[in-house]
């Protein structure tokens, strides 16, 4: 650690972007019509003053080695849309986004169509590493992730954002990476209070190891508010063409019965013994919705692994060819409705103890890493330009600002008075163009750095 002097203080943010800091302004409105935005509140997801329930599939066409962002391309975007109407699904998940691209036309075309998008927030570039967390939990990954932030928070049907997916797995070294993607989820729900957006939910899709999986969710939902995620998913495929029983699911029902957060299922459909996604009618019935509000059906776009709906011969193929299992979904979600009235939830969170070092549990600590300080300076003057999915990389940067020791409890809260924005339906703050607005906020970063500096304030590079 050494004291910067103000001229590589300044220059460390296009370092981590590559462009002027984000300014701190409403997002003009788009000229769709929008969603009401989903919130939390007890354990169940609500759209407006309705229970909500997540009743979508996991979408990504190529799959992960294709490091493609569907958002980004209007036309697969019309291409899959049009299905997703058929399927009758109010919700889709991305894994790979590009934070360099604009996204008004798909989020917009999903608004008109009914469709909310989970976002993840990680990619393969950018991304925690579980075998080795500490070094990978830098500015530059954090830099990303708050970019794909300051990209979707202003869309009303931007749902929820998820700060990791399985990073924890049935390998027990790999649960001392749970630190670390329970602080990035507290970065994260930080830097949308900090930036003065909605606040849009944030949590962790876990493996679902039957050694660990109770205490990964308590580890998500322990600690001070500012810790704690605002929901817990994770990817179930115990349902084998099953039923409720056989799949355990009562037991896990009962298990989570009192957990304090929403619970919903980011992955599921088992293909064993085939597929009659019988998942729908238990999740959308009175055994499952005072704990779970719904569920994501894995996956659309048929890769490799056999599990999707839908085939599609390229990436940007103008059409698709439904598969066997695309109406057995359609089907099965036409059959089972969203019930009416509140689903029995619980109309109060809580936070759980945190669970203790065992064989199957590796972390003896409550306390997590704290923020890299280049990436805390972030939260003051905005993540900037988005590094894309042509970056370098962040899990091997050198030099990219690593946390300097652990945090106490607390050091996630919001201490902005920015006013709440990021809707489509924002009123513009002011008609001066964008740049010029950026141009404006550099004498007020210089000023908060010179007084960073004049306290004495270091960072590490």
């Amino acid at each position: 650690m050494r004291s910067l002097a103000l001229v590589p203080v300044l220059a460390m943010i296009p370092s981590l972007g590559t462009a002027t800091p984000s300014p701190t302004v409403a997002q003009p409105p788009t000229k769709r019509g929008s969603l009401p935005a989903v919130s939390v509140s007890g354990n169940a997801f609500w759209q407006n003053d309705k229970r909500f329930y997540i009743r979508g599939v996991d979408y990504q066409p190529g799959g992960s080695s294709a490091m493609a962002d569907p958002l980004a391309d209007t036309a697969i975007c019309a291409r899959d849309i049009a299905q997703f109407k058929k399927l009758g699904i109010n919700t889709i998940r991305v894994y790979i986004i590009d934070n360099s691209a604009n996204h008004d036309e798909c989020m917009g075309q999903l608004a008109d169509a009914g469709i909310y998008v989970i976002i993840d927030a990680n990619n393969p570039l950018y991304s925690i590493n579980r075998y080795d967390p500490g070094p990978s939990y830098n500015a530059k990954y954090l830099q990303s992730v708050f970019a794909t932030i300051d990209e979707f928070a202003k869309y009303d049907n931007t749902l929820a954002f998820f700060s990791g997916n399985e990073v924890v797995n049935d390998n027990v070294k790999s649960t001392l990476a749970a630190r670390y993607v329970k602080a990035v989820t507290r970065d994260m729900r930080r830097y949308i209070g900090e930036r003065g957006y909605r606040k849009v939910p944030v949590g962790y899709s876990a493996a679902d190891v039957g050694n660990n999986r109770r205490q990964q969710a308590d580890w998500m939902n322990c600690g001070s508010e500012d810790e704690r995620s605002d929901f817990f998913a994770f990817n179930d495929y115990s349902w084998c063409n099953s039923n409720f029983q056989t799949a355990g699911w009562d037991q896990k029902v009962k298990n989570f019965s009192d957990y304090g957060l929403p619970i919903f299922l980011s992955e599921y459909g088992c293909l064993t013994n085939g597929r009659d996604f019988g998942e729908v009618a238990a999740l959308m019935s009175k055994k499952m919705t005072s704990v779970y509000s719904g569920g994501l059906m894995y996956e659309y776009a048929m890769e490799d692994n056999g599990y999707g709906i839908a085939k599609i011969p390229s990436v940007k193929a103008p059409s698709v060819q439904e598969l066997d299992g695309f109406e057995k979904f359609a089907s099965a979600l036409a059959a089972n409705p969203p019930p009416e009235g509140d689903g029995g939830y619980v109309s109060t969170t809580h936070a759980n103890a945190c669970p203790t070092k065992d064989a199957n549990w590796l972390i003896d600590t409550t306390l997590l890493p704290a923020i890299p300080e280049q990436a805390n300076m972030l939260m003051m003057v905005g993540a900037g330009s988005g590094p894309g999915l042509g970056g370098d990389g962040s899990q091997n940067a050198v030099d990219a600002g690593i946390s300097s020791g652990d945090a106490e409890q607390g050091s996630g809260t919001v201490t902005s008075t920015n006013t709440p924005k990021g809707s489509q339906n924002a009123a513009p703050a002011t008609s001066t163009p964008a740049n010029a607005r950026a141009v404006a906020k550099i004498p007020l970063i210089l000023t908060g750095m010179v007084v960073v500096l004049t306290l004495g304030g270091s960072f590490l590079l």
